[in-house]
């Protein structure tokens, strides 16, 4: 189907980050005292580490490291770290999608056609490809800005659904933790449930730094994250990590019982399964490499789950292709974004869509949460 781009947006859009990127060109020589080539990561190093003397975090083959998380420590130091940072990510946006998806454009149907992919996954999800669409980033103004110029043709409407934190409720259904299941049940916050506990407090004195801690936590747990890999995502001593997945488990036991069984009979049959009964080998279960073995009990865990998730919302889209055919709608599914499905729609199906995608979306496969 294709989506239909605001092309002029874009033009616009590219114009006001080239702006952006002079200014803190400019910006970056004062702070180097000098001009060089902000794009070599050899010319950086120089002037961060020989000119500036800023501490050596790591170093690669080549030289010293300017990678992200070298800057994200050395922005303590000095300005220019952050600076080289925020020019890193505009000149990102600009080049691979404001610049990027103009090209896209079909001559024909003036929209951008993406591929999507079942089987480049391991757990399951699609992928999309030639242009990823499911890249677009959001959590910045100018990434909101770049999905802003997604439109919907003349008299038609964008609708989106997601599913809010479908792994942590498949979790909750699959490990049958009474707690969990509990507090998705009451519509309570989950994020913030878990930091009352971790930090104990009440969730009326909890401030924001807290409730992110804990989503950390929430969602760590489900990938198989370390005490180590958690106190390096928070920056926080490794003891007070393990402190933290301590009380998780305190709180969620079953969710710690239910790990501990899927990796065990994992390594006896040699595979997971997703709800929908989907096998995942993992042959390194049984490695005497550790580090192999570590890495495939990690995805043991995380399989089911996210495998899942990618299960229940490909039915979803299976049973709302089928109604919209079925009910003769001239609505039609244009994307899938992981956890969110993009419907375009005449403004005169709206409401029929808008019921339609909620019924179907809640109702495709029976869990013991909502």
């Amino acid at each position: 189907q294709g989506m239909a781009l605001d092309k002029s947006h874009l033009q616009k859009l590219s114009q006001r980050i080239h702006l952006l990127l002079i200014e803190q060109e400019k910006e970056i020589y004062e702070l180097a005292g000098e001009q060089f080539n902000i794009n070599s990561p050899k010319q950086l190093s120089v002037i961060l580490f020989e000119k500036l003397e800023l501490p050596v975090i790591k170093k690669t083959k080549t030289g010293y490291s300017t990678d992200v998380s070298v800057l994200e420590e050395l922005s303590a130091e000095h300005d220019l770290p952050e600076v080289i940072l925020l020019y890193r990510q505009l000149a990102k946006l600009k080049s691979t999608y404001v610049d990027a998806l103009q090209e896209e454009i079909f001559g024909k149907t003036v929209r951008v056609h993406t591929s999507f992919n079942q089987s480049v996954a391991a757990t399951g999800r699609l992928s999309s490809s030639n242009p990823n669409l499911q890249n677009i980033p959001i959590r910045t103004e100018m990434g909101r800005e770049i999905r802003k110029s997604f439109i919907a043709e003349e008299n038609k409407k964008i609708l989106s659904a997601d599913y809010s934190q479908v792994e942590l409720r498949i979790l909750a259904h699959m490990s049958e933790d009474e707690s969990l299941i509990d507090a998705f049940i009451n519509g309570e916050d989950i994020h913030t449930r878990t930091a009352v506990e971790i930090f104990g407090t009440t969730a009326e004195r909890l401030d924001a730094e807290a409730r992110r801690m804990a989503k950390a936590v929430n969602f760590g747990i489900v990938y198989g994250l370390s005490a180590f890999g958690l106190s390096r995502q928070l920056k926080i001593f490794p003891k007070e990590a393990k402190k933290f997945i301590d009380k998780y488990f305190e709180l969620y036991k079953n969710v710690k019982i239910y790990m501990e069984r899927t990796v065990e009979d994992a390594r006896d049959i040699g595979y997971t399964r997703t709800l929908m009964n989907r096998k995942r080998y993992l042959p390194d279960l049984n490695s005497k490499n550790r580090q192999a073995r570590e890495a495939a009990e990690r995805i043991a865990i995380n399989s089911p789950v996210q495998g899942s998730a990618a299960d229940l919302i490909k039915l979803a889209m299976i049973n709302l292709d089928r109604e919209i055919a079925q009910k003769k709608l001239n609505s039609r599914m244009i994307l899938q974004v992981h956890d969110e499905l993009v419907f375009e729609c005449p403004s005169e199906e709206e409401e029929e869509m808008r019921a339609l995608v909620k019924k179907e979306m809640e109702e495709v496969m029976p869990l013991k949460v909502p």
